[in-house]
């Protein structure tokens, strides 16, 4: 296990390494001048020049990189271009609203995935099956940009129910959360009625039944802890990806996450703020990736014998 946890930390480091490596270069691709931004059209040529100095923007590409990669390599990320504030302070500030969103959507793709998932497969070919799988499909090929403000024209402006935007008492997070939740109990749900199926026609799950063992007991007991790997999987790469995801729901609903903040900071080409979001969100996708791999190995001694051969 010792040498299968150090294998994807290596595995993990690299590859947050080339990921600072392609924001650096992207960011500074893009097209515009943040200190135009910063001061506007009417600032003279001196102005912009003596700003350009200070943060460093004059410097060669090779130089401000090199000068990147010692700040982050003793945990600074710099300082934001628009507000003069330390990155890491507004990371900090912005990703407790990004991790309660995503905890919140997590709890919502379960609620929904599971019986769905479970109820397809005990039913398979029938009108539930098709029903469920139907459903999940349309949960699949909605986009979050689209739903998010569906959902909000029908509960917020339609019937008055919730919140359209902001983050002010639990109902301000029913909204987004079910935004980011549908597509990812969709998923699951189809992968779970996948796993279910392969297990449930195994010789243990018919002597268990051949017992007269409740159906309830074969299925929570039997069945879905050794279904539960391929689930496990994709659960981890699906959480990930609510971050990412997370960038388009919290601009919709005004959410004032790490996604929101990072729109504002392109928008105003403040690059120490755009690589700070983006470093951190890798790293929280490459660490529950990382995680789910170690939980993998643990349910399933194969993985990590597998890793060591």
């Amino acid at each position: 296990m010792i040498h299968f946890l150090a294998s994807r930390l290596a595995s993990a480091l690299i590859v947050l390494f080339g990921v600072s490596c392609v924001v650096f270069l992207f960011i500074h691709m893009v097209p515009g001048d943040p200190v135009e931004v910063m001061l506007g059209e009417s600032a003279g040529s001196s102005e912009r020049e003596a700003l350009r100095t200070s943060l460093g923007l004059d410097q060669p590409l090779v130089s401000q990189f090199r000068h990147y990669f010692t700040a982050i390599s003793h945990g600074d990320l710099g300082t934001s271009l628009h507000s003069q504030r330390p990155v890491v302070e507004l990371l900090v500030l912005r990703f407790p609203a990004t991790a309660e969103l995503a905890a919140a959507a997590l709890c919502i793709a379960l609620v929904l995935a599971l019986p769905l998932g479970v109820t397809a497969a005990l039913h398979r070919g029938s009108g539930w099956d098709r029903g469920t799988m139907a459903l999940a499909l349309l949960g699949m090929s909605v986009p979050s940009f689209w739903l998010g403000p569906l959902l909000a024209l029908f509960f917020a402006v339609g019937l008055g129910l919730l919140p359209v935007s902001g983050r002010e008492g639990l109902t301000s997070i029913i909204l987004p959360a079910l935004t980011l939740g549908i597509g990812m109990a969709a998923i699951l749900a189809r992968m779970l009625r996948a796993s279910l199926l392969e297990i449930l026609s195994l010789d243990y799950i018919r002597t268990a039944y051949a017992k007269g063992l409740p159906t309830t007991r074969v299925i929570w007991l039997h069945a879905l802890p050794n279904a539960a790997l391929p689930v496990i999987t994709l659960l981890g790469l699906q959480l990930g990806g609510l971050l990412s995801g997370a960038v388009i729901t919290e601009t919709i609903f005004s959410w004032p996450g790490i996604g929101s903040l990072m729109v504002e900071a392109i928008n105003r080409r403040d690059y120490p703020v755009v690589q700070g979001c983006v470093l951190l969100i890798s790293l929280t996708y490459v660490g529950v990736n990382t995680l789910t791999d170690l939980a993998c190995a643990a349910l399933d001694p194969r993985i990590r014998l597998g890793a060591n051969q």
